[in-house]
């Protein structure tokens, strides 16, 4: 199956979304597809073998959208372009409306408040010049109709399509009130001045104008929900420093293959990814980690594209293409996550497929209804304009996108990769997550610990000497002691008849003296006795670490601890955890009693040791069987399995390929800080989620019955005027947004 995002453009609203979708589905071969009206783009998967993309972009195309093609980031960068296009035609169809719909309005309203003594035309007086009166209005309405054009060729193509959206709406509504007034501005010509008492040219004006402006700062807000994705596709540089013969040549990074040597002066950014050959640098990766502080590069390490080289020159080799960079990668995942939705929305989809429609059929209804009962056409047509405006589909199809859209970006900016709506439900229902240990809960690699001397040995000069000897040995824990000496800063010393014994330790002559370094059975085979620390040994054990026995011309001369350390973040995360009320277990290769040692220092709540990495899956279906909503948290390599198994998987680690596929959630700052964080932000978006719905839907089941003139019918109360009801269905769609984009001053950690 093949999966491809689309850029579609011309959708006025979640009916529209449906009904592209719809279109889609139907088509032999694809497999899913997924709309969504805040980001305007599709996720299509499809059999590649049965249908090609172009026959579904052609089907697209004719249910009356334009399709971008949005799978290489120039696309994406076209696409951005095309929105501000739009975002500017609005902003100059606005303009005019209301520069049109002001005057409009205060020509067809100050006769009647005329008891405010508002200054007023005399030469517009509708009781003395009432052709006068009609012809100006009919005037100032056109331009305002001309600018919102498109709310007819969309609305009444959608409406002959019968797939009638939001634009229909408007356009039956408007189009309604200007026919009848047309019709009443013939009566004025032909001597019936009484009619010029029953124009609704400003209504329709005025309505046009109000939803414009809701449209403008509709799209000037989805814009600002999808600032995340823009600052990543920014961050890119868009030409790079290629050796080419022996010469520097600047090219388009589309040009950029892999293999190419590329050239990165200080204070520009890495244009793609690669491996250093050459050079020494620190670069700022924040873009990808959220870590302000710089990283030390040299031959031999691996930088990313968009990170920037802070101080020195290097030179590099292009591993991939601008195309399959991590950035690319991110901005993929980001993208795939903000198209998907989340199983709360399906009952917004739902009533949204069929809204309309219902609308539709109220308005006729509630219209007729007023005309019969009430014998005043005007009166009905009013109702009839009220109801078909103030519902909004806009806001129940807005409500879950663009809170995703806003909860993924912020994840994205600290380095938290959510990998789509679902992903981003579940997690706020987790109540356990099991942490592997190794490289998750502790740094990975061992170091030391502990130096504990005998006989009145400094501990400085016992871990060198060591170090000295195990300079020759291959061995973690023999490599963890010479780093230890070298961290500290001291000498190694030369050895002389290294001799590695397997499975217990070494032995080597270092500066004329012998060294043997191990574990008990060593110095038990070399009759050295280890009573004098036999107590520290224990303890040391208890806590989980390696005790590594030294001794100096056949003579104990101390314990050099190694142990993977925790990672200092650990206890903390897992105290927030707590906080949350979240079971916390740990599961691991080791032995139970160094797991234990590890559990007690982090508060874990359950132990599983000596677990085989393929073992690991099936202890997560044994507590979801229990019924544990179960997040695992791991590297995302030799854990994927049980990755995959849980509920959501968590990867840490700086977006492996491994982990991007098999994760949920990936966390590039490799901190475990970031889990909490992740819940608390998945836990934040699902509110705000909720709190747009409930105003979406609370918004359409109070607003049409006002509109259809419930209130007047049963308590004699107001009737909601036309003009009103489309500034509410404006802010509607608006004030969702705007909760949404709350999200954005959230405070993940």
């Amino acid at each position: 199956m093949n999966s491809h995002i689309l850029s579609i453009s011309g959708m006025a609203c979640a009916a529209c979304a449906q009904r592209v979708e719809k279109c889609i589905r139907k088509l032999d071969g694809v497999e899913s597809a997924s709309v969504n009206i805040a980001t305007e783009k599709a996720t299509v998967t499809f059999d590649s073998k049965r249908i090609q993309m172009s026959e579904i972009r052609a089907a697209i195309e004719s249910a009356g959208f334009k399709v971008i093609d949005n799978q290489r980031i120039t696309a994406q960068a076209d696409a951005k372009t095309q929105k501000e296009k739009n975002t500017r035609a609005l902003w100059i169809q606005l303009v005019i409306s209301v520069a049109f719909g002001l005057p409009l309005l205060y020509i067809a309203m100050v006769p009647m408040i005329s008891w405010l003594s508002v200054p007023y035309p005399f030469f517009l007086d509708p009781d003395m010049f009432p052709l006068r009166f009609s012809i100006t209005q009919l005037l100032l309405m056109l331009p305002i109709v001309m600018a919102g054009y498109k709310f007819y060729v969309v609305g009444f193509k959608a409406l002959f399509q019968r797939s009638p959206n939001m634009d229909s709406l408007i356009a039956i509504g408007t189009s309604a009130a200007i026919i009848y007034s047309l019709y009443n501005t013939y009566r004025v010509i032909g001597g019936d001045y009484h009619a010029v008492h029953s124009l609704y040219y400003e209504t329709a004006g005025v309505i046009i104008a109000l939803i414009l402006l809701g449209k403008t700062l509709e799209s000037v807000a989805k814009g600002r929900t999808s600032e995340a994705i823009k600052k990543l596709m920014e961050l890119a540089p868009k030409t790079a420093v290629v050796v080419q013969g022996g010469e520097e040549t600047e090219v388009p990074i589309a040009a950029v293959r892999v293999g190419d040597i590329i050239i990165v002066k200080p204070g520009t950014r890495i244009p793609v990814d690669g491996t250093v050959i050459e050079g020494h640098s620190a670069l700022d990766e924040s873009m990808l980690t959220g870590e302000s502080m710089p990283v030390d590069k040299k031959a031999g390490c691996l930088v990313y594209a968009a990170t920037i080289n802070t101080s020195g020159l290097i030179k590099f080799r292009a591993d991939k293409a601008c195309g399959d960079t991590v950035l690319a990668q991110i901005i993929k995942l980001v993208e795939g996550a903000q198209g998907q939705k989340a199983p709360i929305a399906k009952m917004a989809d739902i009533v949204s497929g069929y809204f309309v429609p219902v609308v539709c059929v109220i308005a006729v209804i509630a219209g007729v209804a007023w005309l019969i009962g009430a014998r005043d056409i005007g009166f009905a047509l009013s109702i009839f304009i009220s109801v078909l405006v103030i519902a909004c589909p806009c806001a129940l199809g807005l409500a879950t996108p663009t809170a995703i859209m806003v909860g993924t970006g912020k994840g994205a900016e600290c380095g938290i990769l959510i990998k789509g709506g679902e992903a981003l439900e579940m997690a706020h229902k987790i109540n356990t997550i099991v942490f592997d240990k190794t490289g998750t809960i502790t740094e990975g690699k061992p170091s030391v610990t502990d130096i504990i001397t005998a006989g009145g040995i400094d501990k400085n000069y016992l871990l060198q000497i060591t170090a000295s000897a195990e300079k020759g040995s291959e061995h973690p824990l023999g490599q963890a002691i010479v780093n230890g000496a070298q961290s500290k800063g001291l000498e190694i010393l030369p050895a002389e008849e290294f001799n590695s014994i397997t499975g217990s330790g070494i032995e080597a002559l270092v500066d004329g003296i012998s060294v043997l370094a191990g574990n008990k059975r060593l110095m038990y085979k070399r009759n050295i006795s280890l009573t004098e620390l036999s107590e520290s040994s224990d303890y040391l054990a208890e806590e989980g670490k390696t005790p590594i026995y030294v001794a100096l011309n056949d003579k104990l001369a101390g314990i050099i601890a190694v142990a993977d350390v925790i990672k200092p973040s650990s206890i903390a995360a897992i105290e927030k955890l707590h906080e949350m009320s979240i079971e916390v277990a740990i599961i691991t290769g080791d032995n139970p009693k160094t797991t234990a040692a590890i559990a007690k220092q982090v508060r874990i709540d359950r132990m599983l040791s000596e677990v085989l990495p393929h073992e690991k899956s099936s202890e997560i279906i044994k507590m979801q069987a229990d019924g544990r909503i179960v997040a695992m948290v791991g590297d995302g390599v030799n854990d994927a399995p049980a990755i995959a198994q849980a509920d959501i998987g968590i990867a840490i680690g700086s977006g492996t390929d491994v982990a991007m596929e098999s994760a949920d959630i990936v966390l590039m700052r490799s901190d475990i800080m970031d889990v909490p964080a992740a819940i608390f932000l998945s836990k934040k978006t699902i509110t705000n989620i909720k709190q747009n719905l409930f105003w979406a839907f609370g918004y359409n089941a109070v607003g049409i019955p006002i509109a259809a003139g419930a209130l007047h019918l049963l308590f004699d109360g107001p009737l909601l005027n036309p003009m009103l009801a489309a500034a509410a269905m404006s802010l509607s769609s608006v004030s969702v947004l705007t909760n949404a984009l709350r999200l954005k001053r959230v405070k993940v950690r």
